[in-house]
Order: C-alpha cells, then sequence, then structure tokens
C-alpha cells in the first residue's frame, strides 16, 4: 500500500515535469518566432547575423533609418560621412578623405594662394585638439597675434576635436572681407580672436644680406615654385656679394615633397642620395640629386619645435651630406610622406603611404632631427614668430658660426 503510495507521488511529479518542459519549449518556441519575426529586435540582431562585411552593414542600417528615421535623409551626406568615418578609424592625423566640394580649397592652399586667416594646423593628439603649427607671416591671424602651440577650441562659437579639423577649416574659409571668430588655448589661458579673412599668399621667400657678406633666407612652407623662388633670391643675394647662407627653417609647417628636394639639388653633388621613401611593403625609392650643385658656400639651417615634413627632408639631407650645419632646437618629427588621390567622383583622399629616411638611413617620424647646436631662444621672448635680430640667440649663433 505504501508502496502504491510512493508511486503515485512519483508519477505525479514526472507528469508535472513533462507538463513544465513542453510548456517551456512552446513558450521557447513562441518567443524566437516573436523575435525573428519581429520588426524591431529581430532586424537589429540581423545586423551581426547577416555578414560581417562592410557593406551589408551598411545596407541594414540604411534599411533601419528608411523604416524608422523621422526626418530626411541626405544620402550624399550619409555616403560622405561613412566614408569619413572609415577614413577615421585609421586613426592616422594625417590621412583625411577630402569631398569634392573641398577639393579646389585644398588645391588652392597647395599652390599657396586661397582665402582665410593664414594659419597651419596641424592635430595634436595629446590634447585631441586641433593646434596652430604656425602663423602665415603678415596674415591676417600673426597680425592679431595667434602663436604657434595656439590651440583651436571653437569657431564662431561651435567646438571641434582634432577629428573635426577638416570641418574646422572649411569653417575658417569664406568671403574675403567677412569675420571669423576663434577661440585659443595657450597654456591655461583661453583668448577671443575676431578676424577678417584675406587673400593669403603662403609662401613669400625672403631674403637680405647680413654683416660679414652673411645671406638670409627665409620661408614658411614648401608650396609651388618655392624652389624657384629660393633659386632667384638666392642670386639676388649672390649679385651682393655674400660668402655663405643661413636658411631659416623655423616655424616653417612643411609642404610639397619635391620642392625641398629641387632645393637640396642646388646644394648637393650630382647623384647624392637625398632621400629615402619606404611604403608599406618595405620598397625603398631613392631620391637623388640631378644635377651639379649652383650654391657653394658654408651654410647653416635654422631649426625649431615647428620645422616640419619637407622642411625636415631639406635639413636632414643637407646635415647627412654634411652640406649644411643645423643651430637651433629639435624639428617637429614628422617622417611621412602623403599623396593626394583624385577620385572618379571629384573627391580626394590624402593618404600617408610611405616613410621617409634621411641619406644616412636615419628616421625621423615621431622623433625629430637635433641641431648640431642646440640654442634656446631667450625665456623673455613671447612671440617667436616676431624677434628682433639682436635678441635671435639661433641667428646670432648662427652668424657667429660663419664669420
Amino acid at each position: 500500500m505504501e508502496e502504491k503510495k510512493r508511486f503515485k507521488i512519483y508519477k505525479m511529479i514526472m507528469i508535472n515535469a513533462i507538463v513544465a518542459f513542453i510548456t517551456f519549449l512552446i513558450t521557447s518556441i513562441g518567443m524566437y518566432q516573436y523575435f525573428i519575426g519581429s520588426d524591431s529586435i529581430g532586424k537589429y540582431f540581423n545586423i551581426y547575423s547577416e555578414g560581417n562585411s562592410l557593406t551589408s552593414k551598411i545596407k541594414k542600417y540604411k534599411s533601419i533609418i528608411d523604416k524608422y528615421y523621422l526626418g530626411e535623409v541626405d544620402e550624399e551626406k550619409l555616403n560622405e560621412g561613412a566614408i569619413k568615418g572609415y577614413i577615421e578609424g585609421l586613426d592616422d592625423p594625417y590621412t583625411e578623405y577630402i569631398t569634392k566640394e573641398d577639393m579646389q580649397d585644398f588645391l588652392d592652399e597647395t599652390t599657396g594662394n586661397f582665402v582665410g586667416i593664414g594659419i597651419y594646423m596641424v592635430k595634436d593628439t595629446n590634447t585631441n585638439k586641433v593646434m596652430v603649427l604656425s602663423p602665415i607671416k603678415d596674415g591676417p591671424a600673426e597680425k592679431a597675434g595667434i602663436l604657434p602651440g595656439d590651440l583651436i577650441i571653437s569657431v564662431d562659437g561651435v567646438q571641434y576635436e582634432a577629428d573635426d579639423m577638416s570641418v574646422m577649416a572649411n569653417k575658417i574659409k569664406g568671403e574675403i572681407g567677412s569675420t571669423v571668430k576663434l577661440e585659443i588655448l595657450r597654456g591655461t589661458e583661453t583668448k577671443e580672436f575676431e578676424l577678417k579673412r584675406e587673400s593669403i599668399k603662403t609662401n613669400p621667400v625672403e631674403g637680405k644680406k647680413l654683416q660679414n657678406d652673411i645671406g638670409y633666407i627665409q620661408f614658411s612652407s614648401f608650396d609651388e615654385g618655392t624652389a624657384e623662388d629660393f633659386k632667384n633670391k638666392y642670386k639676388e643675394l649672390e649679385s651682393q656679394g655674400i660668402k655663405s647662407l643661413i636658411i631659416d627653417l623655423r616655424n616653417n609647417g612643411g609642404g610639397i615633397v619635391d620642392e625641398a628636394l629641387e632645393i637640396a639639388d642646388y646644394i648637393c653633388d650630382k647623384d647624392s642620395i637625398l632621400l629615402y621613401e619606404v611604403d608599406k611593403d618595405k620598397n625603398e625609392e631613392i631620391k637623388k640629386s640631378k644635377n651639379d650643385p649652383i650654391i657653394n658656400m658654408p651654410i647653416i639651417i635654422l631649426t625649431n619645435a615647428n620645422t616640419a615634413s619637407s622642411s625636415e627632408i631639406l635639413a636632414g639631407a643637407l646635415k647627412d651630406l654634411g652640406k649644411a650645419k643645423i643651430v637651433g632646437t629639435k624639428t617637429f618629427g614628422k617622417g611621412v610622406i602623403q599623396q593626394l588621390l583624385t577620385l572618379p567622383d571629384g573627391s580626394g583622399l590624402k593618404i600617408t603611404s610611405e616613410k621617409y629616411l634621411t641619406p644616412n638611413k636615419i628616421e625621423i617620424d615621431k622623433i625629430g632631427i637635433e641641431p648640431n647646436e642646440k640654442v634656446e631662444l631667450p625665456d623673455t621672448i613671447t612671440n617667436i614668430l616676431n624677434v628682433e635680430e639682436k635678441d635671435d640667440t639661433q641667428l646670432q649663433k648662427a652668424i657667429e658660426m660663419l664669420k
């Protein structure tokens, strides 16, 4: 009797367990069908379950936007945003997507003419802000007192980060005579500037004859025609009887590599190695001087922390080949080269494609070039773009060495 009772209890437990399992199974199937058939959760789930290619993911997001997004959809802006985000994923401060609307402005800057306030900018990865590399001589920014190292916080009240540099640059540009407001962070101090946009000539090559028959040539970038302008200025000084030369590359943010190599060609012996360009597959392209030198005299190059890119190519080549000594402070350290690719729709991609090495195969990127004679400017100098000759300890050291 007792055994029958236990069997009956066991049977009831088993029946309840089977019912519970069947109920769980039915519920699970129903929930699965609900979610997979749902217009919300199922679709979001499928973004990741139906292929991981960029194209398939974008198609899924596009279908969600088309179905749910309340506002107007600008397909061209979506496409540009997707491309821009994809390129920014490289996390390279020098590689950028350029829209077809911005391509002409970019080319104008490369050739040395554009409308704006006259500054060279770079992404500062330490602060995630856009930093002024150097103002252009006699431009609105320099006249207003903007300095190398200033961080641009906002333009016309809109704040920007380093990744927004292209957007910021477009906001800074505008019609001749119109104004733009910049908020600048200098150290711990915030400053505001209201600047009038002007037509900017980015590359005046300037020169003069100093004491002791020393020539002095200075320019702020390597744009189209810089090498020819340099040669003409040198010839002008040569006719005045100079016996040595100072090339001032302080605050020169670089530019077109071939222009720097052409200036090196004026100075170095024919067939001298000027530069190694190394691509991602470790293939080397060697750049050599093509002509006999036209400049045969002692040369000193002035550098500082804002001497970058093509300036470092020129300084590194002349230093390694024993054609010049460097006076000043260590250079910026941008040892990679970008090329501009024009796409069929008129847009462009400025992409880091090679790193460069000096003739002695010395790497510069994120390292910089050390001077032969390290000389700091006096602590009393507040504007390194406007230093009187008598206070310019770097220039004075160069003059002393050339006497």
